[in-house]
């Protein structure tokens, strides 16, 4: 995974994003999705299995990453 060719990944932001630079973008692959910093695309990426992120995203919906 690690590996991925990410050359001709199509990076995209949430239609949600406020455009405020407080952004992450991502771009799904066959084998991977992968993330990344908006304001910093040649930055570190991170890459998840579709299974990982899959489970990120329900995770995320239910609010488990919410500051109280």
């Amino acid at each position: 995974m690690e590996n991925t060719d990410l050359t001709r990944a199509e990076w995209r932001t949430s239609s949600y994003s406020s455009g405020n630079g407080q952004c992450v973008e991502i771009a799904v692959l066959t084998e991977v999705v992968a993330m990344r910093d908006s304001k910093r695309p040649s930055g570190p990426i991170l890459r998840f299995t579709n299974e990982e992120f899959s489970t990120f995203v329900t995770a995320a919906r239910h609010g488990q990453f919410d500051r109280t």
